[in-house]
C-alpha cells in the first residue's frame, strides 16, 4: 500500500511562492511513491490565515491529518513557528520525519508564472 506523507513547509509570509513550492514538494513526493498531504494546499481556501481563530483551526486540523499519515517531510532553510508544531506533534505521535533538502533540479514541473 501507498505511504501516506505528510509534507511540512511554509506557507506564512509569501503566501503565492510558498504555496507554488508546496505544490513542487507534493509532486516530488508523488515521484518518489508516495501519497503526499500537504493540508497548507487546501485548509486556507476555506478558513482566513489572518484571522488567528481561524488559523489556529486549520492548525488543528492539519495535526489531525498528520496523525494518520506514515511520514513527515519537512522542507525549506528554516522552520517556521507552524512546522515547529507539526515536527512536535510527529515526534510525539512517533512518526518519522525526514529533512528534505531541495534543489532546483528535483522541481518536476514548469515553473508557475
Amino acid at each position: 500500500m501507498m505511504k501516506l506523507v505528510y509534507i511540512a513547509s511554509h506557507y506564512a509570509g509569501n503566501i503565492e511562492h510558498n504555496t507554488r513550492m508546496a505544490i513542487e514538494y507534493c509532486r516530488y513526493a508523488a515521484s518518489c511513491g508516495v501519497c503526499p498531504i500537504a493540508p497548507h494546499l487546501l485548509i486556507p481556501r476555506f478558513l482566513e490565515e489572518n484571522n488567528p481563530a481561524e488559523r489556529e483551526q486549520g492548525i488543528k486540523m492539519g495535526l489531525r491529518l498528520l496523525a494518520s499519515c506514515d511520514a513527515l517531510w519537512a522542507f525549506g532553510d528554516r522552520i517556521s513557528e507552524g512546522m515547529r508544531r507539526e515536527i512536535a506533534e510527529a515526534e510525539k505521535l512517533d512518526i518519522p520525519i525526514i529533512y528534505q533538502e531541495w534543489s532546483e533540479e528535483m522541481c518536476i514541473s514548469t515553473p508557475i508564472i
